[in-house]
């Protein structure tokens, strides 16, 4: 993935000195329990720890000639361990350490995206409740529809971040298996002992048949979580883009001393971190279907699923780490504006009251067929700009055969659309 959207603490679990250093612990502890079973001298198994090393430069010089990662490392460790080499690697295969290796960096990664789903919930969390009370317009299909908080919405995105961090550790869990079955998995030529000491040291869990690879519906169901989860953070982002456009302005990315929004344009200032979340999302759900082909691998083994993890286990997990870390960034500073969200409320006439009033009528005896060509009728002039809603019910006959002047005042109570605010956020935070 380019700099530009990497952050280096997610960089480093991907870099080759991290991809080895995983490596030689899975030789290394491999050597410790085959030298307590009495397969290899302990001698051997020391002389591992104390002089074992690996000279990346040097990797990569073997490999071009062999053209095998594994024996590439192998030899180098080889090379600083001396002769007791002979007895590392025994009884197994390259999958072993290749999958165990992706098993351990795919859970590093989880850590990292389970920390930044953290922050992501802070700053959720802080706004909310500091716009608890802010009314402002609920929208479906993109028109006027009922009166929210905004608090409310921001309490909404941080119920689904709390699904993306469940799954998020259901998925970290489920990806950290071990395999050190050696060639089509069953254990001929190493102990099952031997796997269970490597994953109990790596934090893993052996993994319970691996053929010769773990299998591969464990990576396709991580990868997936990862694309909900950038769903999630596109779905927030979509939602501040269209708060931002000139005609709502109801709340706006921060906008920095010195920054320019446009080349051409110089009052211009656009939503550019929310627009490239809504890229980088897509990128993320893009690694989803090359995890999800990588599940049919032939037989015991093939290496189909290699040259496809090569670059989506990197690239989805630096992606989703910067995204989530912009958008806890957007959340934190966003700048809202509820006088805008109170005029923008205000903007239909008070038709946003129109299903209190359908509701009261019913009440009253009117049939809710009748409530409604009643409702609708006087609805449709405000829509023109032909009056206040209020006004036009109080008018009309047949609505105020049924419902006074005052009662139908009582029903243009915006807070009576806020009386379970409370209890929605006692459900999302356990506290109001």
């Amino acid at each position: 993935m380019i700099p530009r959207y990497s952050r280096p603490e997610m960089v480093r679990i991907w870099e080759p000195e991290n991809k080895f250093r995983i490596w030689f612990e899975i030789e290394a502890h491999a050597c410790d329990a085959q030298a307590e079973l009495g397969v290899i001298p302990k001698e051997a198994a020391k002389a591992v720890w104390e002089r074992g090393a690996f000279d990346i430069p040097r990797i990569d010089e073997i490999e071009r000639e062999v053209k095998h990662d594994v024996i590439a490392f192998l030899t180098s460790l080889a090379e600083h361990v001396g002769e007791e080499a002979r007895f590392v690697h025994q009884g197994m295969t390259s999958s072993d350490v290749l999958d165990t290796c992706l098993a351990v960096q795919l859970k590093q990664a989880a850590d990292l995206l389970i920390e930044d789903v953290d922050k992501v919930l802070a700053a959720l969390e802080r706004r909310a409740f500091e716009y608890k009370d802010t009314p402002t317009i609920g929208r479906s299909h993109g028109i006027h529809a009922e009166p929210v908080t905004f608090g409310l919405k921001l309490a909404g995105y941080h119920a689904e971040f709390q699904r993306a961090r469940a799954r998020l550790v259901a998925a970290r869990d489920e990806i950290a298996t071990c395999a050190i079955s050696g060639a089509v998995g069953t254990f001929a030529n190493i102990d099952p002992r031997v796997e269970e000491h490597v994953a109990e040291k790596l934090g893993l869990k052996p993994e319970p048949v691996s053929t010769q690879v773990i299998p591969r519906d464990r990576h396709a169901m991580f990868f997936a979580v990862l694309g909900v989860v950038a769903s999630s953070v596109e779905r927030l982002a979509v939602e501040i883009r269209h708060l931002q456009r000139s005609e709502v302005y109801e709340a706006e990315e921060y906008f920095s001393p010195g920054q320019k929004g446009s080349s051409a344009m110089p009052h211009k200032r656009n939503p550019v971190l929310t627009e490239n979340l809504t890229g980088l999302a897509r990128v993320v759900r893009g690694y989803v279907t090359p995890a999800m082909e990588n599940v049919a691998l032939w037989h015991e083994r093939d290496i189909s699923h290699s040259s496809v993890e090569r670059m989506i286990g990197p690239d989805a997990t630096i992606v989703l780490d910067f995204a989530l870390n912009r958008l806890a960034g957007v959340v934190d500073k966003l700048v809202v504006y509820p006088e805008r969200m109170m005029a923008n409320l205000d903007a239909l006439g008070g038709l946003v009251h129109s299903q209190r009033v359908l509701l009261a009528l019913t009440k009253k005896g009117v049939s809710r067929e009748d409530a409604y060509r009643l409702v609708q009728r006087n609805a449709m002039p405000v829509w023109r700009g032909e009056g206040q809603f209020i006004d036009l019910l109080k008018a009309d006959p047949e609505v105020t055969a049924r419902l006074s002047d005052a009662e139908i005042e009582g029903l243009f109570d915006l807070g009576y659309h806020m009386a379970q605010v409370d209890t929605i956020f006692r459900r999302v935070f356990g506290r109001a």
